[in-house]
Order: C-alpha cells, then structure tokens, then sequence
C-alpha cells in the first residue's frame, strides 16, 4: 500500500522541506479588492499587508471541493492507494468541508483529518506523515502520527492590533480584549482549533519577550515518545523582528532544535495582519531525515485537546478555555473523517 498526504495552503510548508516527499497541496483563495487570487500560486504575503494598510477590502474562501478532488486523482494515478488529507481547523475554516464532499468521489480511500491548528503546526504534522508513509507505513499509523503531532503541538502568537482578527469573525474568546482602555498588546494562543487570549502586556517588545519564554518552555518539556521538537516563527510583513526572534530561540535551545522563520502566506495574514509574530513548537515523533528515531509513534497521545495553549496574563485577564464555538477546553483532539470505498 502507497500512502499520499495532502494537505493546503495555509499549512505554509516551505519548498526544501517537501523534497522527496509526496504531499499535496491545495491552494485557499483571497479576495483584494474584489479579484480572487490562489494563494501561493498568484498572490503573497506583502500584496496582502499592502491591501490591508490601505484598507482595501480583504477576505478569504475555501477551494471548492474539485479542487480536492483533482489532487486525489493525480495522486491516485501515481500510484497512491490511500490518502490522508490534512487542514485547516474547521473552527477557523470550512476548508475540512470541501476536502469530506471530494473524499466521496476520490478513486482511492481518503482519510480526511482537521488538525485543529494551522500553519507549521499543521505542516510539520504533514510532514511526518508523509515520512512514514514514504517508509510504507498504513494510511492508519499516517494518520494517527499526524492527529498525535497536532494535539502536543504549542501555538503562540502576538498580534499588533485586533482589528483584522475581529473584522474576519476569528477572534474568538480574545474579542473581550477588544474593549480595553488600555494601549495592550495581546499575546493569543490556539487551543483546539481555537483562538485563546493568554496574556495582556503593555508593549511590543515585552510581548514578544514572552513569545520567547513561552517557546522556550513548550521546548524544554516534549511529550514522552517524542524525540525533540522542531520550532517555526511566522510573521507577516516583519521579516527582522521575526529573524530576531528565531535567533534567540536557536541559541537558546541548541543546535538538535531546528528553528526556521516561515512568513504567513496570504490567507492567515488577512486575519492577523501586519506586524504579527506567532510561534510554533511542534514535537518530532517521526524523525526527520539524518535524525534519531522514535519508539511508539502511532500508539499514544491521542484523544487529547488540539495544539496547546498557556500562559498568565500580567494584566489579571488570565487565560480562556474556549473558543469561538464555546464547545470547551479541550475537545477530543484532531479529528477524521474517513470516505469507504
């Protein structure tokens, strides 16, 4: 048996890591001013801080669901008798909808998984998958490492205004930091899929300070089976704050931590806007080329909560456990569905 990965755009999986690898990508769409652009095909990250500076109307829309179709087949015809699908969290996105309809007609079984994350989170899941399956491994041991990678991943992020999450209907719980009459810098975090306020501080320097921290915490304390983690610090449109930052943390947490700047591609950056710095702490239960393995990959860490959050606010706000939905703390972690053939 051949396991393909798929996954989309908003995974931002940079070209030198998908080498030899068979992962598929389906592309979301922004709208600038009224023209649809594919992202990472015809539109990037600055033309969409541009817009958003000059208050052109921005939104963002999920591919239609033969736009998934058509990556299965070309998968399918390649040799692949299984697919896993990975995406977007379904809280943020109705992209996981477009991936369940063309599951149903795909020529091949589709596991279709909402990894209830986004951006490295979900692309180093993607990636590990897609290294087990190179190595023959069942579409079911792919999936499962790729729901585990998910759920003990750590998103963190700092956000310099509000306005763009509040405007795109994602703030989530961190919509009761919009009333402040306080100058805050936000410091918001991803709980099952969910955004989550975590911490309020006066500054920007002090907030990525504890961006920094918080990195450096999730780091020093991988979940058993794992055999380190690998770090990804996003941005949009703040590409020297972000290399900063990615510095410091390499120093901090040595050489065996691979730690890479990736920017926000287009669809995420119309929602978090310029100025944003996030990280991504994601464990390896799969190792990466030229790297120690892992025992028990496939056999635990499931049914827990999607990509974590925490922190303490120095403001009092403490931190919130639900989401936009208020379905709860932790839900029962990245979930499937699976179309029978």
């Amino acid at each position: 048996m051949s396991t393909a990965l798929v996954t989309d755009s908003t995974a931002y999986l940079p070209p030198d890591l998908l080498d030899g690898l068979d992962v598929g990508v389906v592309p979301l769409h922004v709208v600038i001013g009224g023209t649809e652009h594919a992202e990472g095909v015809d539109i990037d990250a600055a033309a969409v801080a541009d817009a958003l500076r000059r208050f052109v109307p921005v939104s963002t829309s999920r591919p239609a669901p033969a736009a998934f179709l058509q990556v299965y087949e070309a998968a399918a015809a390649a040799g692949a008798t299984a697919i896993v699908s990975v995406h977007i969290s379904g809280d943020m996105s109705s992209t996981i909808g477009g991936a369940e309809l063309a599951a149903a007609s795909s020529p091949v079984p589709v596991t279709v998984i909402d990894s209830r994350a986004l951006g490295m989170a979900m692309g180093h899941a993607v990636l590990a998958g897609a290294r087990l399956a190179a190595g023959g491994a069942s579409a079911e041991d792919v999936a499962s490492v790729v729901r585990r990678t998910c759920t003990a991943s750590t998103v963190v992020f700092y956000v310099d205004t509000l306005e763009y999450l509040r405007r795109g209907g994602r703030i989530g719980k961190a919509g009761a930091l919009l009333g402040s009459a306080l100058a805050i810098k936000p410091i918001l975090g991803l709980r099952d899929g969910h955004i989550v306020p975590l911490e309020r501080v006066r500054t920007s320097s002090r907030a990525i300070a504890r961006l920094e921290e918080m990195a450096v915490e999730a780091a020093s304390s991988p979940p058993a089976g794992s055999s380190g983690v690998d770090v990804a610090v996003h941005h949009l449109d703040s590409r020297e704050r972000a290399d900063r930052l990615a510095e410091r943390l390499g120093a901090r947490l040595g050489g065996d931590v691979d730690v890479r700047v990736v920017e926000l591609g287009a669809v995420v950056g119309a929602h978090v806007g310029p100025g944003t710095l996030a990280v991504a702490v994601v464990p390896r239960f799969v190792p990466s080329p030229g790297q120690g393995g892992a025992e028990g990959v496939a056999a635990e860490g499931e049914g827990e909560g999607g990509a974590r959050a925490s922190g303490t606010d120095e403001s009092g706000a403490g931190e919130s456990g639900a989401g936009e939905t208020g379905t709860g703390d932790a839900g029962g972690g990245a979930g499937d569905v699976e179309a029978a053939h």
